[in-house]
């Protein structure tokens, strides 16, 4: 009787660098606001990822690098940049660029990671070092860009787009992460969006009626 053909053992399956580096900087934000950064060791990330730490070290040289592209990460969920906004109109522009739909999931996560960083930074001031260079510095400086390349295109008239993307940047994400969690009421009693499109309004348009000076 003919013996069945033995089915050879092929490779176990490799998952893509790219997708093992979300799945990991996933569980490490996912971490960092539950445990704190000094309380995470890149032993848990490693394991509620189910990566070996050998394959972890590959993809980042140590906590702090991975903490490094978390906030790389983090970014784009506070301000969505670079992005083709320029033939939108302005207002429409702003809103996209800081995010006035974005989910309550994803605005719950990522307020909870800027909030465990400034627990955290007196602590540990390379975590504070990062978060304003690879956060705050980066996306005020892609923001000032953005601004540039309006007022270059006649626009917007602004003297100085640098310290323009830091007022607005200020006037919106600064209310947002000091904000208490459980605190429902938003000035004028409307919600975050609402609060976002008064703000880039007014610093469209001013407060003043237009003909006075």
């Amino acid at each position: 009787m003919p013996q069945p053909p033995i089915r050879k053992r092929g490779r176990p399956k490799v998952t893509p660098d790219d997708a093992q580096k979300s799945l990991i900087l996933r569980k490490a934000a996912e971490l960092f606001v539950k445990k704190g950064y000094g309380r995470t060791t890149t032993d848990e990330v490693a394991a509620g990822c189910r990566v070996s730490k050998q394959t972890l070290y590959r993809l980042f040289s140590g906590k702090l690098e991975l903490f490094t592209a978390v906030v790389d990460s983090h970014r784009q969920t506070m301000l969505d940049l670079p992005g083709d906004y320029d033939d939108l109109p302005l207002q429409d522009a702003l809103e996209r660029i800081f995010r006035s739909d974005i989910e309550p999931e994803m605005d719950r996560a990522r307020m909870a990671f800027a909030r465990s960083v400034t627990i955290e930074a007196a602590q540990f001031p390379e975590i504070r070092d990062v978060f304003n260079r690879h956060g705050r510095d980066r996306s005020r400086a892609e923001l000032a860009e953005w601004l540039e390349r309006q007022r270059e295109r006649g626009r917007i008239e602004i003297d100085d787009p640098e310290c323009g993307a830091h007022m607005l940047m200020d006037m919106i994400l600064g209310a947002i992460i000091h904000r208490e969690p459980d605190d429902v009421e938003w000035p004028g009693g409307g919600r975050q969006c609402d609060y976002i499109r008064r703000c880039i309004k007014v610093f469209l348009n001013g407060v003043r009626p237009r003909g006075n000076v």
